[in-house]
């Protein structure tokens, strides 16, 4: 491997030196030539060998790739990993354990159960018992946490999902997934969930229910009011979710932390720290105040937990997670948190969130442009001034095809709006004051870098 490693970087360095900006410029048809003449034959019959292969590969899928570390690269929840935490994900991928039962990953296990439940703790720090599970991300998070709400309340009816507007689409699939009646939408018209109107709905619901908010809206990035919320819950006596797959991370900021207070009371709680938290790509967590709402999760396989096994106290991994084979994703977390620590990683969230500031800033200060409102997290939403809809599409499809920058787009207040969800902390001003400059500038019928390898 340390022989391969210098191609591997190599590149990547060279196809991002070939794509010269956030996203190769072109388009989709062109990016997919491109790369179909950079990497072909892709089964020959007498093999190029490793570092031909990595050096053609790596190099065509760095200079057509949409990178999350560029500034100018701000559409998506998609992080710039940390290189501490890829570097740990190759020493996982090397050691390749499977986290399905402790013969196969046995210090990887008691690790995943360390780091869990000190997270979990975090989350809900006054119970005697708090537990997480490894998922792959906010979807399977949200999934699990109706899963368990389903499981506990079997005898008393099927559940009854409650969510906001601005919830995430993961929810309402997740019930259909699981055989749920459909959700019952609660208004958000100011992009958080209405409170009167979720009181309104509790009270005319047929129990069980499950109330689901959300800190760090996908669309907008605001935060549910979880106090209140959790008070309607214990008044109705519903059981309530939080997907903090984005926002949950503030919990490491003193700074910030306190737009999470009233987590703890949470019956199931979804993080993700491939967001706000800079990891590769999955780093999902399930947070529950008391180990034992993962019961119902129990499963026996005999060749891989076999009641004597257990007995004899070999850990039985299979009541961790609904997947078989899966990856030790906890160990690049670890690496990450004992690297930087709680002082390192609240920097990083605070200069993440503080970049935000600064782009809203330069946005209300330009005439041309239209802010939305004040960013509660990192995402800013704004808008040319007198443009349609379309225009604001238009644009942003543009910039996407010139390859000057990669925006997101979204709908609030009955306006689409151009979307910069920024989780780079080394984002400067001037980067954001160029980002700004590509959305002014006039089209192009030349790219703004070379096209490629």
């Amino acid at each position: 491997m340390r022989g391969l490693l210098g191609t591997v970087l190599d590149g990547l360095a060279g196809g991002a030196a070939a794509r010269g900006g956030p996203l190769p410029a072109g388009g989709p048809a062109v990016t997919a030539e491109r790369l179909r003449h950079a990497v072909q034959p892709l089964l020959p019959d007498t093999g190029a060998g490793p570092h031909d292969a990595l050096r053609a590969l790596v190099t065509a899928l760095a200079a057509g790739a949409a990178d999350p570390a560029h500034p100018h690269c701000a559409a998506h929840l998609h992080c710039p990993p940390l290189a501490v935490a890829v570097a740990a994900d190759l020493a996982a991928s090397a050691l390749n354990p499977s986290m399905d039962s402790w013969d196969q990953a046995p210090a990887a296990s008691a690790l995943e159960e360390a780091l869990t439940r000190t997270l979990a703790a975090e989350i809900h720090p006054d119970t005697p018992h708090p537990d997480a599970l490894v998922t792959t991300g906010g979807t399977e998070s949200n999934q699990l946490a109706l899963l368990l709400a389903r499981e506990k309340h079997a005898h008393h009816g099927p559940v009854q999902l409650v969510v906001g507007a601005n919830a995430h689409h993961s929810l309402s699939r997740a019930a259909w997934l699981l055989g749920l009646p459909d959700p019952v939408v609660v208004p958000a018209p100011a992009g958080t969930l209405d409170l009167a109107a979720l009181d309104e709905a509790l009270t005319r619901l047929h129990r069980p229910l499950l109330v689901a908010a959300t800190a760090g809206t996908t669309d907008t990035g605001q935060l549910d009011p979880i106090p209140e919320i959790a008070d309607l819950c214990d008044r109705y006596g519903a059981d309530l979710h939080i997907d903090a797959a984005y926002g949950g991370p503030l919990l490491l900021s003193p700074t910030h932390r306190h737009l999470l207070h009233g987590i703890d009371r949470a019956h199931t709680l979804t993080l993700d720290l491939h967001k706000l938290g800079w990891q590769p790509v999955a780093a999902g967590l399930l947070a529950v105040p008391d180990t034992r709402a993962l019961d119902c999760l129990t499963h026996q396989a005999d060749y891989l937990n076999a009641d004597d096994d257990t007995d004899a106290g070999i850990p039985d991994l299979l009541g961790r997670s609904l997947r078989t084979t899966r990856r030790p994703d906890i160990l690049k977390i670890a690496v990450t948190f004992k690297a930087l620590g709680r002082d390192g990683l609240a920097d990083l969230v605070d200069r993440t969130l503080a970049a935000a500031h600064t782009l809203a800033d330069l946005v209300e200060k330009d005439p041309a442009l239209e802010l939305h409102d004040r960013p509660a997290l990192s995402t800013v939403l704004f808008r040319p001034t007198a443009s349609t809809d379309e225009d604001v599409a238009a644009l942003r499809r543009r910039l996407l095809h010139e390859g000057r920058a990669v925006l997101g787009r979204t709908r609030a207040d009955g306006r689409l709006w151009l979307k910069a969800t920024l989780l780079n902390p080394h984002t400067t001003p001037h980067d954001l004051e160029t980002l700004l400059a590509h959305v002014h500038a006039p089209a192009s019928s030349d790219p703004p870098h070379p096209p490629g390898c």
